[in-house]
């Protein structure tokens, strides 16, 4: 449904006005560039104090910035297309890549990006097993205690992992987690030195995984391809000898894929 007719009263009971609003002021700020408060309220069809509060809260975030009357498109707002254009050519291109390293291991692999300073899940291909491991597409976790995390954190300087991290609490989820900024950025370097990483019952208790980086173009890390099993089902050193190198064979070729393809991530 366009933005314009979802605000023209037509909207269903259980539809969210402020969204179709937002969505609206976002897609004449895309046609234009630039907008005042005037132009935006005709461009979407909603009142100006609507299209006031849209703006401003656009401001606010990061996504525009005000000068004098005029809210301009910022890279932050342009980079959501892309990003989310970006990441569904990756997460078809894993597909099959994800689903025969499922079959070689019987546990289910999965492919996330970075999203703001958490893991996002957007493939996988799931394994059939009684016990699962929660890991969805669409789902987050958190960077600290997560094989997942670890990886996607490498691409950072220290410097920059702790001004993503240090001021948020790293809470013990269980009683092997991690839950110093040192300690972390001592297993992101293990990680990088020997190209991948491990969450050993940190993230829950029973349960194990392995994450190997995806590089995208001049050797960027991209996304991660993982891993995650019961430690009842699969011992450390089987991730380790037996995992890793399929997971690593699996990186490898969505490298390649991803290169092919010019996806920037």
């Amino acid at each position: 449904m366009p933005a314009t007719t979802a605000t023209s009263g037509q909207r269903s009971s259980e539809g969210m006005g402020g969204l179709a609003k937002g969505l609206a002021i976002i897609e004449a700020l895309a046609a234009r560039g630039v907008l005042n408060v005037s132009d935006a309220a005709r461009a979407s069809n909603i009142t100006r104090a609507s299209a006031r509060r849209c703006l401003i809260t656009l401001a606010e975030l990061g996504y525009v910035e005000q000068s004098g009357r005029e809210f301009r498109l910022l890279p932050r707002l342009r980079k959501l297309g892309g990003a989310a254009t970006g990441r569904d050519q990756m997460a078809r291109l894993a597909g099959p890549l994800l689903a025969q390293a499922r079959d070689e291991l019987s546990e289910s692999v999965s492919l996330a990006v970075l999203d703001r300073d958490r893991p996002l899940f957007i493939a996988r291909a799931e394994a059939e097993h009684i016990l699962s491991t929660g890991v969805r597409v669409g789902a987050h976790l958190p960077a600290y205690c997560s094989a997942t995390g670890r990886v996607l954190l490498g691409q950072f300087s220290d410097q920059e992992i702790a001004e993503r991290l240090g001021h948020k609490p790293f809470h013990q989820r269980t009683p092997h987690t991690i839950t110093g900024l040192m300690p972390l950025l001592a297993e992101i370097h293990t990680a990088r030195k020997r190209g991948y990483a491990m969450s050993n019952e940190e993230l829950e208790l029973g349960m194990r995984a392995l994450a190997v980086p995806v590089f995208g173009e001049a050797g960027a890390i991209v996304a991660a391809v993982s891993v995650s099993a019961a430690s009842a089902r699969v011992r450390a050193a089987d991730l380790r000898h037996h995992f890793v190198p399929v997971l690593q064979s699996c990186a490898s070729r969505l490298s390649e894929a991803i290169g092919k393809a010019e996806i920037s991530g």
